[in-house]
């Protein structure tokens, strides 16, 4: 190599780490992120750039991002997905500095056990050792041995719905985990939990150590509605500032549904970051 060639490749460097440098969304220690079903309105390449538009390093890849959207060609996707291109998806969030810390692929009751395995094959495809889940309480004990084969934590996700056999409330999960085994563990969503009558600073602090990821948006009480963050009953504060003071590494996903037609989904994502940063201010 010339003098002339190494002084080049020098000046080059910084740019090709400014380039492919990790985003820095940990704010005063919180790690701050969103799920990427807030960006559902769009395709995962644009999804993408709206996160690093919004300046945020931490993902939470929806499945919506990667399925087919055709129902007919989701079952049998589901039983043969092409895994060989899941290495390419993680390397587009690696190019912009963003950090899949989770996959979101939901295991249903009606999911055969090929398709729940294939799961745990997608993530492993793209280097990802968590799936958070919106699942039934009974499928648990399906996951579990497939969570302990391949070493992946499965973290159940909450709603507020109520229903028999669905995660809504603490006991839900304290059935889902019983007898099993150390990767069966909580996506805890605050507002969901909120808008079911729980409190989720209190359960934060009761639960940390099973608590995989945080979903945050801001709901009414009582089933009530999702709003702008601040204009709802979830204590959004509460929760940032345990996780900020406790020092608790459990990433704190922004979950944009609020939204209407006609909304910038990136503008808007973009205002629940800046609220949870004063949050934490």
């Amino acid at each position: 190599m010339t003098r002339r060639d190494f002084a080049r490749l020098s000046a080059a460097a910084p740019f090709a780490a400014a380039l492919f440098a990790k985003i820095n969304s940990k704010i005063d220690g919180v790690m701050l992120g969103a799920q990427t079903y807030s960006f559902r309105d769009r395709p995962l390449d644009e999804c993408i750039a709206g996160m690093k538009e919004d300046g945020l390093g931490y993902a939470e890849l929806f499945q919506g991002h990667v399925e087919p959207k055709n129902k007919d060609e989701l079952k049998k996707w589901r039983a043969d997905p092409p895994l060989d291109q899941f290495a390419n998806v993680r390397k587009k969030f690696d190019d912009a500095g963003i950090e899949i810390y989770a996959f979101n692929y939901s295991f249903r009751e009606d999911f055969s056990d090929q398709e729940i395995e294939n799961g745990f094959k997608m993530a492993k495809a793209m280097g990802v050792n968590r799936i958070t889940a919106s699942s039934n309480v009974s499928t648990a004990k399906r996951i579990d041995p497939f969570a302990e084969k391949y070493q992946t934590v499965v973290a159940m996700h909450n709603h507020d719905s109520m229903k028999p056999n669905e995660f809504s409330t603490p006991k839900d999960w304290e059935d889902a985990m019983a007898g099993r085994s150390k990767y069966i563990k909580i996506n805890l969503d605050i507002g969901h939990f909120t808008a079911a009558g729980f409190d989720p600073v209190e359960f934060l602090e009761q639960h940390h150590a099973d608590i995989v990821t945080l979903h945050i948006k801001d709901r009414k009480k009582n089933h009530g509605p999702n709003t702008p963050f601040g204009e709802g009953d979830t204590n959004i504060k509460g929760v940032l500032q345990v996780l900020k003071t406790r020092k608790y590494l459990i990433p704190a996903m922004i979950e944009y549904e609020y939204g209407k037609p006609g909304m910038d989904t990136v503008a808007e994502v973009r205002k629940c970051f800046e609220y949870e940063k004063a949050a934490l201010g």
